[in-house]
């Protein structure tokens, strides 16, 4: 039987279930709010910001049942877990956010050939307004999550609400600007510059997810402390060909340990479990696999 998920591991699973739970709740709720307010005004700029949390619905409900499916535990056939379907979710969210861009600039070129005036702007900076507080208080529990958990998915929800602040007041602006000024190509370009921002971070989200997918090493300094851990072990001689990669929010490190060659198997094994269990304990929840080598073998190596 494989092991079960550990207590500290149930309670990062409901930490991310609640986080996106109330990701979908929010995202709903602000996306019939500015429905309501762009149909009422007929500002592009909130147009837009309801597509972006149309979006952010979709977005949401993936990462929901990536969270949900990532959660458990790792079965005979997947024996690494289901860690990565948070990263496929990602790259999903990514598209959805990058077509929602597309869309937004379509309709801004659109305005600019053919103006539309803006009606009562006083609804539509309420609304923003409004929006805003309620995404602020959204963020900073994600973030919290996010810190409790590594979730990837978490995360890109994370990055669509912090675009969502910056569009928000980018188009409190432009409405504040049409109001006082009556220059209604304004809440056009606040449009476009929403879009725009859109596809920036779908890209940024593809990026880390295909390189999740795509087993990047981790960062430098998680090696390093690999490397750190191992040479203040006074019974090691060595590692060489270090591999690592995150398996969806729980490290995984391969390499091979260098020993004194005159240890028996068994006295191998003890000292390979004392550094096995460093590792672990520097990394909770990490998977280590090591390859004893004796010290001064010449052989075919990664490194090289």
């Amino acid at each position: 039987m494989l092991p079960q998920p550990s207590a500290d591991r149930k309670n990062i699973n409901r930490l991310k279930k609640i986080a996106v739970t109330a990701s979908v709740s929010v995202s709903a709720g602000l996306a019939l709010i500015k429905l309501a307010a762009s149909l009422y005004t007929g500002s592009l700029a909130v147009l837009s910001s309801m597509v972006d949390s149309l979006s952010d619905i979709f977005s949401s409900l993936i990462s929901f049942i990536a969270v949900k499916f990532s959660s458990q535990p790792a079965s005979v056939e997947h024996r690494y877990g289901f860690g990565k379907a948070e990263a496929l979710s990602a790259l999903v969210q990514s598209a959805f956010i990058a077509g929602s861009g597309v869309f937004v600039v379509y309709e801004g070129v659109s305005r600019f050939i053919s103006p539309r005036p803006v009606g009562d702007t006083g609804v539509g900076i309420l609304v923003m307004a409004a929006s805003t507080v309620i995404t602020l208080g959204l963020i900073a529990f994600q973030k919290y999550v996010v810190k409790k958990t590594a979730s990837l998915a978490v995360a890109a929800d994370s990055a669509h609400y912090l675009v969502d602040i910056a569009t928000n007041l980018s188009i409190m602006i432009s409405l504040i600007v049409v109001r006082l000024f009556e220059i209604y190509w304004f809440d056009t370009l606040a449009a476009l510059f929403v879009s725009f921002y859109l596809l920036i971070n779908a890209y940024k989200i593809a990026r880390e997810a295909i390189a999740l997918l795509m087993d990047k090493e981790l960062p430098e300094e998680v090696r390093q402390d690999i490397f750190n851990l191992v040479n203040n072990c006074g019974f090691c001689r060595g590692i060489h060909d270090l591999r690592t990669r995150d398996l969806g929010g729980v490290y995984m490190f391969e390499f091979h340990l260098e020993l004194d060659g005159g240890l028996s198997l068994y006295q191998a094994h003890e000292l390979t479990d004392i550094v096995e269990n460093e590792v672990k304990a520097l990394y909770p929840g990490s998977q280590v696999i090591i390859h004893q080598d004796p010290a001064g073998l010449d052989e075919e190596r990664l490194d090289n």
